[in-house]
Parts: structure tokens; C-alpha cells; sequence
């Protein structure tokens, strides 16, 4: 009987603890944007990803400018 019991009171456990934990997260509160407002870059300020890319890609291609120019030096 107490294998029984034991077998029982796991496989109330294995469904329980999941059940528990979906209700948890359907009760918490969901994070909002305006918590942290006051350390968010306001859009207008931010350069757009394609400013990023573009940059990026101009830092490279000195790079490679600058490794090409000393391989011919060598």
C-alpha cells in the first residue's frame, strides 16, 4: 500500500507543480514600458537601425582600407 500511495502522491505532485506555475505567471503583473521611463533614449534621439548598419559598415571598411594599405607597405 505504501508504494501505491507514494506512486499516487508523485504523479499529484508532477501535476500540481506545472498547474502552480501557469497560475503564477497569468496572476503576476506583466512588466510595462512607462516603469522605466526616465532612463529610456526618447525615439527622436536614437539613431535608426539602418544608421547603425551603415556606420558599421563604414568602420569596417576602413578597417580594411587600413589592413590592405599595410599589406601593399610590406
Amino acid at each position: 500500500v505504501p508504494k501505491m500511495l507514494s506512486a499516487c502522491l508523485l504523479r499529484r505532485v508532477i501535476l500540481t507543480v506545472p498547474l502552480l506555475f501557469v497560475a503564477a505567471l497569468l496572476l503576476a503583473e506583466p512588466l510595462r514600458s512607462d516603469q522605466e521611463a526616465g532612463t529610456a533614449i526618447p525615439a527622436e534621439s536614437r539613431p535608426c537601425v539602418d544608421c547603425h548598419a551603415f556606420e558599421f559598415m563604414q568602420r569596417a571598411l576602413q578597417d580594411l582600407k587600413k589592413t590592405a594599405y599595410s599589406l601593399d607597405t610590406r
